[in-house]
């Protein structure tokens, strides 16, 4: 990016603006944005003359590059964000400005809000009326709507784990490659937009800085219905964070990023990666079959030196298990075979989360039996329980929500219980010896604190009652036993 004069779109949402338009077009710095610079101003099909207005003020100023658009049908706040930003990413631009017609926000600080975008430092850039104690009530705006700014501000900083004085200023400016990585055309046509957008690129990993502004209330129209937009962004934010847990799922929260972020150590609590780790004897020959990065094996390795091959489709995570294991193996585990460079004489062999993403998991028990069972290693699986009391709750409200992880993950192909779990093993020909329930995982999901502790241990002594209900993972070890026919060709040897 040009940091001397980047491609700059500002684009400006009009609607019933024929009052202020014009001035809010004067006060544009256009000296100051550079001679790659846009003005894209869209009426969002206006019942008075502002379409007009924009173009008499684009005849009498030709030598400047603005560009004026109606839309025929009214496409709200939110759709006529989506108009502009998918015009500054089919036309190559690098920085796109919001701006309102109605001049509540001020035109002469672009270039400062610009700035971090330009320098690489954020992705996206508010302007806030609230970082300045006291500033936006000096401004004119309304006292009601500065409470409901704090509150509904607080409120989603509580939520979303994030620090932003404003979540509500429509004065922004974002980075158009940033915009081209998340799914904004899927967000609503209404104000709350706004809400949907951050939540998008905070999922995204993006960085968000703020800079102070001044606050301008005249005597506009405003054409938000607060109640109806609060509850709107406290239902957003909270559907938000319920896809975090698995409870729902909302394709606009489904944001692409890091896919080794997904991979994360739980060696230190109640997890399948803990309760594996400490059934493995020291010392132990094992196959870790689907290991990710080698976050179990590796611990294997460090705490109880097992001699640990790992097996894996080739992904994100394949430096971390070469580095961690003894061996790593490349291999797609729904392959129709196993990879002959394996041994045949394993102590364990693990199948954490790996079970529920299988084709067949009938086909592939079968074969690991033909493979390994002559030297009868023991075999740890872990998997999700779909019984789990929060599923069952969604299931009576009428949700089956698949999501990017959690029990209802998007790649899971088979869903179990504790009986179809022990039925899958047994009628494989394996010794079920031990099934136990897992808790969730608070400490991920609420942060490692005194209350995901409690909850812990709360849910672990739930388990040990009726861990059916109220297990969020399945724990099972099994004997594998020989084949007939491998039996067979034990007794002739």
């Amino acid at each position: 990016m040009d940091t001397e004069s980047p491609r700059l779109l500002v684009h400006v949402v009009a609607y019933n603006a024929q009052e202020t338009l014009a001035r809010v077009l004067d006060r544009v710095p256009w000296d100051d944005l550079g001679p790659h610079v846009e003005v894209l101003v869209i009426d969002d099909s206006s019942k008075d003359d502002t379409f007009e207005v924009g173009l008499r003020y684009r005849e009498t100023n030709s030598h400047r590059p603005i560009t004026m658009l109606r839309n025929p049908v009214n496409q709200g706040y939110g759709g006529n964000q989506k108009l502009g930003y998918n015009y500054a990413i089919a036309r190559g631009y690098e920085v796109v400005a919001l701006l309102h017609g109605d001049g509540q926000y001020p035109p002469e600080v672009i270039p400062q809000l610009i700035a971090p975008i330009v320098k690489g430092d954020a992705a996206a850039v508010f302007g806030s009326r609230m970082m300045k104690r006291g500033e936006a009530l000096r401004g004119g705006m309304p006292l009601y709507k500065f409470v409901g700014n704090k509150i509904l501000t607080t409120f989603q900083n509580r939520v979303l784990g994030t620090g932003l004085s404003e979540f509500h200023s429509g004065f922004r400016a974002y980075s158009v490659p940033a915009l081209a990585r998340i799914p904004f055309e899927r967000n609503t046509n209404d104000f709350h937009f706004d809400t949907e957008i951050i939540i998008q690129l905070l999922r995204a990993g993006m960085r968000i800085e703020e800079i102070p502004i001044p606050t301008y209330y005249g005597d506009e129209i405003c054409h938000v219905n607060g109640m109806k937009y609060a509850g709107d962004v406290v239902r957003t934010t909270l559907r938000s964070r319920a896809q975090d847990y698995g409870l729902l799922y909302d394709r606009r929260f489904d944001i692409e990023r890091d896919l080794s972020a997904l991979y994360v150590s739980k060696t230190d609590f109640i997890s399948s990666h803990r309760l594996a780790i400490d059934a493995v004897p020291e010392g132990a020959k094992v196959l870790d079959l689907g290991c990710g990065p080698g976050l179990v094996g590796g611990a294997l390795v460090a705490e109880k030196g097992c001699d640990v091959t790992g097996l894996d489709a080739p992904g994100p995570g394949t430096p971390a298990a070469q580095a961690r294991l003894t061996r790593f193996l490349a291999h797609d585990l729904d392959g129709d075979e196993l990879p002959a460079e394996l041994d045949d004489d394993y102590d364990v062999i693990l199948l954490l989360d790996i079970i529920e993403h299988m084709r067949s998991p009938e086909r592939f028990l079968d074969m690991l039996r033909e493979r390994f069972g002559t030297h009868r290693p023991r075999v740890i699986m872990t998997t999700g329980n779909v019984a789990f009391l929060p599923m069952r709750a969604s299931l009576a409200l009428g949700h089956f929500n698949y999501g990017p992880r959690g029990i209802l993950d998007l790649t899971h192909t088979r869903l179990l219980t504790f009986e179809t779990a022990r039925a899958l093993f047994d009628q494989a020909g394996y010794a079920v010896d031990t099934m136990r329930g897992i808790p969730a995982p608070y400490p991920l999901a609420l942060g490692d604190n005194v209350a995901s502790r409690a909850l812990l241990g709360l849910n672990d002594v739930a388990n040990r009652v009726a861990k059916g209900a109220f297990a969020y993972q399945i724990y099972l070890e099994a004997r594998m036993a020989p084949t007939v026919s491998a039996v067979l060709a034990e007794a002739a040897r």
